[in-house]
């Protein structure tokens, strides 16, 4: 498969390095477009692809464009990448917030095959979360595709379109809630006399063991809390000061905020 990426930022790098780790792609057969050259550079660095500022060489000779720019870029960037393909069959897979299927294809001729992508930044050490959606001309094969590039960082879920802004609210934004988490952990544990080095190592690595525990068991997450839960303990004496406080509830408006947000981008 030649792979064509416009932006090689850190997202677009994290999905190459990724793709070539797992031997979905190799390094010579991708080729980076981007117009800084210190974003060049570290793609080249990290993933051994070669990366230039003309999009024609990332375009011309590639069956798949991976396009990694922010959303205002789109339309430049869609538009000069349909006149180097000519009317050549091609797979573009957007992973630009807000932007829509149909925004996508009607910026896109009908040789180009579109789907629409949301990863997250734990993609950059191989532990993302994404969601992406077909567009009306995109195979299964096509999908299949999109599966392979970005299962190879992390989870890949195919959901409808009208579920993508959730997912970008949910998971797409996602990482910044944990880090408040984690923070907030961490200074839980320093009022409590943990050194602040110790204190973010055990905090992260409960929310990461944690996760694990309810990916690889398949249990409800409220079953596994109910696991740590003794009656009359110290767990659920902190757990009625969470209810308490609201901690469910503002995390399930932050989604709800986030949501809101990315429609408004799509707009």
């Amino acid at each position: 498969m030649k792979l064509g990426i416009i932006g090689c930022g850190k997202m677009g790098t994290a999905l190459i390095q990724g793709a070539i780790r797992a031997g979905v792609v190799r390094a010579t057969d991708v080729s980076g477009c981007d117009p800084h050259e210190n974003s060049r550079q570290a793609f080249t660095k990290a993933t051994g692809a070669n990366a230039t500022s003309e999009m024609n060489a990332s375009v011309a000779d590639s069956e798949v464009i991976l396009l990694c720019t922010k959303p205002n870029d789109i339309s430049n960037a869609i538009t000069h990448a349909a006149k180097i393909a000519a009317g050549e069959e091609r797979l573009l897979i957007s992973i630009a917030a807000g932007v829509t299927l149909s925004t996508l294809e009607v910026a896109t001729p009908e040789n180009f095959r579109i789907i629409r992508a949301m990863p997250n930044t734990p993609a950059l050490v191989g532990q993302g979360a994404a969601g992406y959606c077909l567009g009306s001309r995109a195979t299964r094969a096509d999908a299949a595709v999109a599966q392979s590039l970005l299962g190879a960082v992390g989870l890949a879920v195919e959901v409808a379109e009208r579920l993508m802004n959730a997912v970008t609210g949910l998971s797409g934004s996602g990482p910044a809630y944990i880090y408040l988490v984690i923070d907030a952990l961490a200074d839980g544990g320093v009022q409590a006399g943990i050194p602040r080095a110790d204190a973010i190592r055990l905090a992260a690595q409960t929310v990461l063991g944690s996760a694990t525990m309810v990916l690889e068991t398949g249990e409800h997450p409220a079953v596994l809390k109910d696991m740590v839960t003794s009656p009359g303990g110290t767990t659920i004496a902190a757990l009625a000061v969470l209810e308490k406080r609201g901690l469910r509830s503002a995390l399930i408006e932050a989604v709800g905020a986030a949501v809101h947000r990315a429609t408004e981008l799509g707009k």
